[in-house]
């Protein structure tokens, strides 16, 4: 794998690390400030802690062998997949995702994060498949 696609890569499973640590503490504690943005405490939002626990896990592994010479091939296309899955969930947040909304805030933060989140991973797809 080439020098700049490996940081790219490394940069988006970093950026997947940081966001998901705090938000999933923020909602295995059932923090006041997750629920104004992702509702009470449901069997839904229980998914979603189980969705972003297995992102923050894989996105972990992958930093771990991405810098590994015998498993970097093996783990760029993993990572190309998981990165593809979450551009792809993303992007249909906007769709459909109602309420949530912080008073100051002119949309939902998840949505407006995930937005942002999207094109630094489409950023990284283009530099591995074109770079």
């Amino acid at each position: 794998m080439k020098h700049l696609q490996l940081g790219f890569l490394a940069a988006s499973l970093c950026l997947n690390v940081a966001v998901l640590v705090p938000i999933c503490i923020g909602l295995y504690r059932d923090a006041e400030r997750m629920k104004v943005v992702f509702g009470r405490e449901t069997p839904a939002r229980g998914i979603l802690k189980a969705v972003y626990s297995a992102i923050l896990l894989v996105s972990t592994g992958l930093l771990c062998i991405i810098f590994i010479e015998e498993t970097s091939e093996a783990a760029k296309w993993m990572a190309t997949a998981l990165l593809l899955v979450q551009i792809v969930y993303k992007l249909l947040t906007p769709f459909t995702t109602r309420g949530g909304k912080p008073e100051r805030l002119p949309a939902n933060p998840v949505v407006l994060s995930n937005l942002g989140i999207a094109a630094f991973h489409s950023v990284t797809l283009m530099v591995i498949f074109f770079g």
